[in-house]
C-alpha cells in the first residue's frame, strides 16, 4: 500500500518519463531501505519469542550472526543462552520430579515384591500342610480299614460264641451229663466260654471306640484341609492381585524411566546449545591485545572463559597476573625489536631444554612468526640462565600447548586455527582449561590451590622438585591475587 501511495506521489508530480524512471528507482531503493531498518531494528530491539527464535537461531548460528552487527549478534546470544539456560533448570526440576517419582515407585515394587514372596512362602507352606494333611487322611483311612476289618473278624467271633451258647443252652441237662465225661468239665467249659465272651465283647467295644476315634480324627483332618484349600483360594487371589498391581508399577517406573532418559536428553541438548553460544560469545568478545588489555576487558574475558570451563574469574585472573601480569610481560628474552625486551640476544635455543626445540619450531612456523624474535620466558641470574621457554600471557611451554593438546582444544572451541598461545583469548581459554583439568572446576580453595601448583610443577602434589621450583610461594601469591580480584568483583569494580 506504501509503495503504491509512492509510485502514485511519483506520476502526480512529475510527468516526465526520465526522471519519473529515475525517481521510482530511487525511492524503491528507499522503501526496500526502511524495510531492512525495520528488520535490523526487530533483532536490535529483542522483540521476539525466544523458544520461536533461539532453536533456528543456534542451529545456523554462524550464518545468522553474519546478518547482524557484532553487538546485535551478541545481544540476541545472550538472549538465547539465558533462554537455553532457564530452560535446562526447567529440565533439572522435571527430572528431580521423575527421580522422586521413580525413588517412590522403587519403594512400592521393594514392598509389593516382599508382600509377594511372602504369600508364596505361604502358598507353599499351606501346600505342604495339605499335602501332609492329604497323607495323614490316608493313613487314618487305612486305620479305619484295618479296624473294619477287625470288627468284622470279632463280630464273626461273637456270633460263633453265640451260636455256640445258643447250642448249648438248647441242650438238656442229660444230653449235657452224658456226653460229657464229667460234670465239672462241663461246668468248666461253661465258665470259659461266658469269659471269652465277655473278653470279646470288652475287644469288640475297644475296637468300635477305635473306629469312631479314628473316623473323627479323619473328619477333622478332611475339615481343615477344606479349610486351607479355601484359605489358599484366597491367598492365591491375593498373590495374583499383588502380582497385577507390580506389573502395573513396573511399566509405570519403566515409563517413568523413558521419561526421565527424555528430559536427560533434553537438558543435554539445551545444555550443549548453551555452550554452543557461550563458544561464539566468546568468539565475538573484543579484547585488546598485548599490554593495552585493561583489567576491566581483562574481567570480562575471564567471565566469559567462566562460563565455558567453570573456572572462577578472580582465580584465573590471580594465576594469569602472576604469570605475565595479564598479558604484559610475555617473554624477556628473544624478544629483539619488541618493546621492554630485557635479554634480546639470549636466544630461545638457550632457555629451553632441547625437548621443546621441535615442539616450539612447529608452532612459529605455523603462525608465521619469526623463531629468533618470537618472545618466551626466561630467569637470568647474575648472567646465568636459570630456566625459560613459556609462551604468551599464559606462559605455556611448547610441549604442553601442542603435544597435550591444548591448541586443538582451544581450536575446537574458538572455530579458528590455529590458535595462538601469544593471543590473548587463546592464552586465557588454554590456561583456565588447564586449571580445569586439576579440578579448579569445583571453585573450591582447596582444589584451586592445587591446581595452581600443578600450573607450575605439573603435579597437584607439592613435591620436592616443586617446592625447589617455588611452588609454595608461587601458589601463595596466586591465591592473594586472586583473593583481591575477588574483592574487586564483590565490590562492582569492574562492572
Amino acid at each position: 500500500m506504501l509503495f503504491s501511495k509512492i509510485c502514485l506521489s511519483l506520476r502526480f508530480h512529475n510527468q516526465s518519463g526520465y526522471f519519473e524512471k529515475w525517481r521510482i528507482i530511487f525511492f524503491l531503493i528507499l522503501f526496500f531501505s526502511l524495510l531492512a531498518s525495520v528488520s535490523i531494528s526487530w533483532a536490535e530491539d529483542l522483540n521476539f519469542d525466544p523458544s520461536f527464535v533461539c532453536p533456528n537461531f543456534v542451529k545456523n548460528i554462524d550464518q545468522e550472526c553474519n546478518k547482524l552487527s557484532r553487538e546485535n549478534c551478541r545481544a540476541v546470544l545472550e538472549k538465547c543462552e539465558n533462554y537455553f539456560q532457564s530452560k535446562a533448570e526447567d529440565y533439572k526440576t522435571e527430572i528431580s520430579k521423575i527421580k522422586q517419582k521413580e525413588k517412590t515407585l522403587e519403594g512400592e515394587l521393594k514392598i509389593l515384591t516382599q508382600k509377594i514372596e511372602s504369600l508364596g512362602y505361604q502358598i507353599y507352606k499351606n501346600n505342604l500342610i495339605v499335602k501332609d494333611l492329604n497323607f495323614q487322611i490316608e493313613d487314618t483311612q487305612k486305620s479305619i480299614d484295618k479296624t473294619t476289618l477287625e470288627i468284622n473278624r470279632i463280630k464273626q467271633r461273637l456270633n460263633n460264641l453265640l451260636q455256640l451258647r445258643y447250642e448249648q443252652e438248647r441242650k438238656s441237662f442229660m444230653e449235657v451229663f452224658w456226653t460229657e465225661s464229667s460234670l465239672s468239665n462241663f461246668f468248666n467249659d461253661l465258665v470259659a466260654s461266658e469269659t471269652i465272651n465277655q473278653e470279646v465283647q470288652e475287644l469288640f467295644k475297644n475296637v468300635k471306640d477305635l473306629k469312631s476315634s479314628l473316623e473323627t480324627q479323619k473328619d477333622l483332618m478332611v475339615k481343615e484341609k477344606k479349610e486351607l484349600e479355601e484359605t489358599q483360594i484366597l491367598v492365591n487371589l491375593q498373590k495374583k492381585e499383588e502380582e497385577e498391581t507390580r506389573n502395573y508399577k513396573k511399566e509405570l517406573l519403566k515409563k517413568t524411566r523413558g521419561e526421565e532418559v527424555l528430559y536427560q536428553k533434553y537438558l543435554t541438548e539445551s545444555k550443549n546449545k548453551a555452550q554452543q553460544i557461550r563458544k561464539k560469545i566468546f568468539e565475538l568478545a573484543q579484547v585488546a591485545e598485548g599490554e593495552s588489555l585493561t583489567l576491566e576487558s581483562a574481567y570480562r574475558l575471564a567471565k566469559e572463559i567462566s562460563q565455558l570451563t567453570g573456572i572462577r574469574p578472580a582465580f584465573l585472573l590471580g594465576l594469569l597476573k602472576i604469570e605475565s601480569d595479564i598479558g604484559k610481560n610475555v617473554g624477556q628474552c628473544n624478544c629483539g625489536g619488541k618493546p621492554f625486551c630485557r635479554y634480546p640476544k639470549v636466544s630461545w635455543q638457550r632457555v629451553m631444554t632441547q625437548n621443546h626445540w621441535s615442539y616450539f619450531k612447529e608452532i612459529v612456523q605455523e603462525l608465521g612468526l619469526d623463531i629468533d624474535t618470537t618472545p618466551v620466558s626466561c630467569a637470568v641470574n647474575g648472567g646465568k640462565i636459570q630456566w625459560g621457554g613459556a609462551m604468551g600471557p599464559a606462559q605455556m611451554m611448547p610441549t604442553t600447548w601442542l603435544k597435550a593438546g591444548y591448541k586443538k582444544r582451544v581450536e575446537d572451541i574458538l572455530g579458528v586455527q590455529p590458535s595462538n598461545p601469544w593471543r590473548i583469548k587463546d592464552a586465557f581459554l588454554a590456561a583456565a582449561l588447564y586449571l580445569s583439568d586439576f579440578g579448579a572446576t569445583s571453585q573450591k580453595e582447596v582444589n584451586e590451590i592445587s591446581a595452581a601448583r600443578a600450573y607450575l610443577c605439573g603435579t597437584t602434589k607439592l613435591t620436592w622438585t616443586c617446592e625447589i621450583a617455588g611452588g609454595r610461594s608461587y601458589v601463595y601469591q596466586i591465591m592473594e591475587q586472586a583473593s583481591k580480584f575477588q574483592k574487586y568483583i564483590d565490590q562492582g569494580v569492574f562492572d
